[in-house]
This record gives structure tokens, C-alpha cells and sequence, in this order.
């Protein structure tokens, strides 16, 4: 496990949300330089945040975090192409307008959104470091300005801008190879600091815990096997797969 901790960069999901947990200044780099505003200051930040929809179906955040302004940011890492794409960025952006606004508000008040994907490769596929997404009216070409914003950042740019730099920091495994030093310092925590070496540790069986948990889910729709068969296999207990049946039978 010590290895594998090693050779995390911040374009691995959950290495970059530990680094980012309650790390306002890191997000507000991130935020800054993605975005070109120097003045947003973040207020709250929740990682691997889970929302639902009216249905019930939910979807878990890297990043989900609000500026003093009331803005909205959805920051998410994607290594695989597929998981970036047009119509996840709509349902991201979707999901996060109907769970932000009260009942008995008036739809106008509708905060601005950013929904920003960072991608170990150019998804969009045009070699530009950065794409800019917004509704505009076909016609006059204007903006449409409803207040929805959907940002690519290619992760594989390399050039002298701060942007470039980001990007550079995002795709090292060696904390003081980055430009960074809130970047540097939260990783060097979480890879050489012997307390956060222990938490990374314990993330990362969680995370593994939590894989055997969905699986175990998928496994009881099914209806294929036994309860002592899914525990088995998944090398987990038997009252935590009768636990989870028991919430499947509840909804």
C-alpha cells in the first residue's frame, strides 16, 4: 500500500480529494487559476459529496464547493475519457441546479454554476489547454447567460502559464517536483508525514470497502446468489451484507 501511495498524483481521484479535504487554499488556487479570477474565496468544500435526484439516484462529487458569492463549483477528475463526457457534464450541472435551490425560492435566484472537468487527456480533442462551455443563442450568437458553466482543463497542456504549471502539479508523483506549495505541502502530508500516510491508509481501505459494498448491492439485485455466497466472496461479514439487503428491501 506504501507504494501505491507513492505513485499518487493529484490526477487520482482520491489521493486529490484527501489533499483537498477542508484545504480551502488549495481550491481556491485550483478555482483562481482554472477560472481567471483571483478574488474568489471559497467558504465551504465537501468532497466525494453524494446528491440525489427527484428519482433517487445518486451521484458522488469530487469536489463540491461555495464561494462567498453564493457560486456554486463542481470539480471532478477524470483519467478516462469516457467518464468526461458531453452528457455527464450536463447531468452533473443538472443535478447540482435542482438540489441548490430552496423550496419557495423564486427560480431567478438560481446561483451561477461551474461544473469543471480536469482530464489526464484532451477530451475534447482540439490541443487547447482549456474549453469554455455556455449556452449562447444560435442565431445572434450571444451568450444565453442562464448562469451554467461547463469547463474541460486538459491535464496533458504543458506550457509557462499558471494554468500550464496547475496541470504540471496535477500529473507529478513527487510532491516536491511542484510548483505549488499548498499543492506540494498537502501532498508531502499524505505521502511522507507518518500521520497522514496513516489516514491516507485507512481512506483508501474505506474506499475499498465501499467498492465491496456496491458490488455486494449489484449482487443482491441480481438474486443470484446466496447471502453467505456475496460475503464470502467479497471477503466481507455477513451481518453488514443482511444490512445492506435490509436498506435495499426499505427503499
Amino acid at each position: 500500500m506504501l507504494q501505491r501511495i507513492r505513485g499518487f498524483r493529484l490526477l487520482d481521484d482520491d489521493f486529490m480529494t484527501k489533499c483537498f479535504e477542508e484545504n480551502t487554499e488549495a481550491v481556491e488556487l485550483v478555482l483562481r487559476i482554472v477560472l481567471n479570477k483571483p478574488d474568489i474565496k471559497v467558504e465551504k468544500i465537501q468532497t466525494q459529496y453524494s446528491m440525489k435526484n427527484i428519482q433517487g439516484r445518486s451521484l458522488r462529487l469530487d469536489i463540491y464547493a461555495t464561494d462567498s458569492q453564493g457560486m456554486r463549483y463542481n470539480i471532478e477528475i477524470q483519467r478516462a475519457d469516457k467518464g468526461a463526457g458531453a452528457k455527464r457534464a450536463r447531468y452533473n450541472s443538472s443535478l447540482i441546479d435542482s438540489n441548490i435551490l430552496p423550496a419557495g425560492f423564486e427560480v431567478e435566484n438560481l446561483a451561477e454554476t461551474y461544473v469543471i472537468f480536469i482530464t489526464e487527456n484532451d477530451a475534447i480533442g482540439r490541443n487547447q489547454p482549456i474549453y469554455h462551455i455556455d449556452r449562447y443563442i444560435k442565431e445572434t450568437e450571444e451568450i444565453f447567460g442562464d448562469g451554467s458553466h461547463i469547463i474541460y482543463v486538459n491535464a496533458a497542456y504543458r506550457d509557462d502559464t499558471e494554468l500550464g504549471k496547475l496541470m504540471h502539479d496535477f500529473s507529478v508523483t513527487e510532491p516536491d517536483d511542484m510548483n505549488y506549495k499548498v499543492l506540494s505541502d498537502a501532498a508531502n502530508y499524505y505521502k511522507k508525514d507518518k500521520e497522514g500516510i496513516q489516514t491516507m491508509c485507512k481512506a483508501m481501505e474505506d474506499m475499498i470497502t465501499d467498492e465491496k459494498k456496491m458490488a455486494a448491492i449489484r449482487m443482491l439485485k441480481s438474486k443470484k446468489l446466496t447471502l453467505e455466497e456475496i460475503a464470502e466472496f467479497l471477503e466481507l461479514s455477513l451481518p453488514v451484507i443482511e444490512e445492506l439487503e435490509k436498506e435495499q428491501q426499505e427503499k
